[in-house]
C-alpha cells in the first residue's frame, strides 16, 4: 500500500515549480476573463507576463475583509452575491452556495474532490472502502461538504454526523463502527468522554483528521493514549485545502493545487523563508479563481523536505492572525502604515511598532532593524510616523536580526487593568 496519495507529492521541487508557473498565467487569464472583480483588479496586467513568483508578487493582494466588503457592496447594488470573484453562475455548474460569518458567500463547483481534501484525508490514514464519521457542520458553512466530497473521492463512505446531538452520534459510532472521525478535535474529545460515560466502547475509531481549531501536542497525546491517531489539515472556505499534516508530524505540507506565499503583514511583499508572515494563496481552481488571496493567518516556511518523502514546501502551521490593526489615541493604525513608513527608508530591513502605556495614555515606539546609525535617521523616521499615521512616536534603531520573528508588525503592549 503506497504512502502517497498520488505521484504529484513526490515530484522534484523543480518539476513542481515549473508546473505551477506554467499554470499561473493561464489562471490569471481565466480569472480576468470570467471573474469581473478580478478583471478590474488586474486590468493592467498581461497574464502572459506572470510566469514567476517575482511577477506574481507584483500583483495586488485581496484580503478576506476586503472580499467581504466587495461582496456586501455588490449585493447592496443588486449585483453578484460573490462580489464578482466567482467564475460560476447559478445552475448545474454551481450546485451549492455556502455562507460564512460576515456574511461571506462561497460557491461550490462541480467535479471530483472540488475542495481537494482527499489528499489530507489520505495522509491521515483513511483508505478506500472505509466508513468515515464526519462531524463538521453541514449547515451554512462548507466544512461538512468539503470533507464529504474528499472522502468520497478517496472511495470512502460517510456518515454525516454534523454538529451536536452528542449521545446520538456516540450511538451511531458504536453501531456503525467507522474507521475514523473527521471534525474538530474538541468535539471528538467530547464524544470519547460521552462514550465512556455511557459505557459504549468505540474500538473501531483508530484515526482522525482535524481542522477548524488548534490541535496542540497535549491533545494529540490524549487521543493517542486512547488509541486514536489524529492529524490536522489547514483549509478555508474560500480556497479549500492549503496544507496538511503527515505521519512525520513536522509542520504541514502544502497542497499540490495552490501557490502559497508568505508575505509581510499589511503588504504583498514576500518575506525570506523562515520569517513569520501572512499566508497568501493563489488557487488553481477554475470555479473560484482567487489570485493572491490574503488569508489573514500567520505562518512560516520550514526548511528542508518532509521526512515522509513528500517533496512540497512545508509551513509551520497556524501561528496567529495577521490583522494587527489597533486604535491609538482614538485613531486606527494599520500594519500597512508601518510598512509604508519602512518603505520610505531603503536602509530599514524590518519594522515593528510597539504601542504601550495605560488606558488613555497611549505611546508609540517604532523599532527598526538597520545597519545605518547615522545621525538623523531616527528623526526622519519619527517625521514619517507623524506623516503617515498623524500621531507622534519615538524610534529605536536595532541591529539586523534582533527583533522577534513572530510576524507582528504592530505589538499592543498596553495595560488595561
Amino acid at each position: 500500500m503506497t504512502s502517497f496519495y498520488d505521484a504529484l507529492e513526490t515530484r522534484s521541487p523543480a518539476e513542481r515549480e515549473a508546473a505551477l508557473m506554467q499554470a499561473l498565467p493561464q489562471q490569471v487569464a481565466h480569472a480576468k476573463a470570467n471573474a469581473p472583480a478580478l478583471a478590474r483588479l488586474l486590468a493592467d496586467v498581461d497574464p502572459a507576463q506572470i510566469q514567476s513568483r517575482a511577477a506574481l508578487a507584483r500583483l495586488p493582494v485581496t484580503r478576506k475583509h476586503e472580499l467581504l466588503e466587495l461582496q456586501k457592496a455588490a449585493r447592496a447594488d443588486g449585483g453578484d452575491v460573490f462580489g464578482g470573484f466567482s467564475a460560476l453562475r447559478f445552475g448545474a455548474q454551481l450546485p451549492r452556495v455556502f455562507a460564512s460569518p460576515g456574511t461571506l458567500y462561497e460557491p461550490e463547483g462541480v467535479g471530483r474532490d472540488y475542495w481537494r481534501l482527499a489528499r489530507s484525508i489520505y495522509a491521515a490514514g483513511f483508505r478506500a472502502g472505509e466508513l468515515v464519521h464526519n462531524s463538521f457542520s453541514y449547515h451554512f458553512v462548507p466544512a461538512g461538504s468539503m470533507m464529504e466530497t474528499g472522502a468520497h473521492a478517496l472511495g470512502c463512505s460517510v456518515f454525516p454526523g454534523g454538529t451536536g446531538q452528542t449521545e446520538q452520534q456516540v450511538q451511531a459510532m458504536a453501531e456503525l463502527r467507522p474507521a475514523g472521525y473527521i471534525g474538530t478535535p474538541s468535539f471528538l474529545k467530547i464524544l470519547v468522554e460521552k462514550a465512556a460515560e455511557l459505557n459504549l466502547p468505540l474500538p473501531s475509531v483508530k484515526k482522525a483528521l482535524f481542522g477548524g481549531e488548534a490541535f496542540p501536542p497535549s491533545l494529540r497525546d490524549w487521543f493517542l493514549a486512547r488509541g486514536i491517531d489524529g492529524y490536522q489539515c489547514y483549509a478555508t472556505a474560500d480556497l479549500g485545502l492549503i496544507a496538511y499534516e503527515t505521519a512525520a508530524r513536522e509542520g504541514l505540507v502544502l497542497d499540490e493545487g495552490v501557490i502559497v506565499e508568505i508575505v509581510r503583514p499589511g503588504t504583498g511583499d514576500p518575506v525570506p523563508d523562515g520569517e513569520v508572515g501572512e499566508v497568501v494563496v493563489t488557487t488553481l481552481s477554475s470555479g473560484y479563481p482567487l489570485i493572491r488571496f490574503g488569508t489573514g493567518d500567520l505562518s512560516a516556511v520550514l526548511p528542508g523536505q518532509c521526512p515522509s518523502g513528500r517533496t512540497n514546501t512545508r509551513i509551520k502551521g497556524w501561528m496567529g492572525r495577521a490583522d494587527q490593526t489597533t486604535k491609538v489615541r482614538g485613531m486606527f493604525v494599520h500594519p500597512s502604515q508601518v510598512a509604508e513608513i519602512a518603505r520610505r527608508f531603503p536602509q530599514v530591513q524590518k519594522a515593528r511598532l510597539v504601542v504601550s502605556g495605560e488606558m488613555a495614555n497611549d505611546q508609540m515606539l517604532l523599532k527598526v532593524e538597520t545597519t545605518e546609525v547615522a545621525e538623523g535617521l531616527a528623526r526622519a523616521l519619527g517625521d514619517a510616523i507623524r506623516d503617515v499615521t498623524k500621531l507622534r512616536g519615538e524610534v529605536e534603531l536595532h541591529a539586523p536580526g534582533s527583533l522577534p520573528n513572530d510576524g507582528k508588525v504592530i505589538e499592543d503592549a498596553r495595560s488595561y487593568q
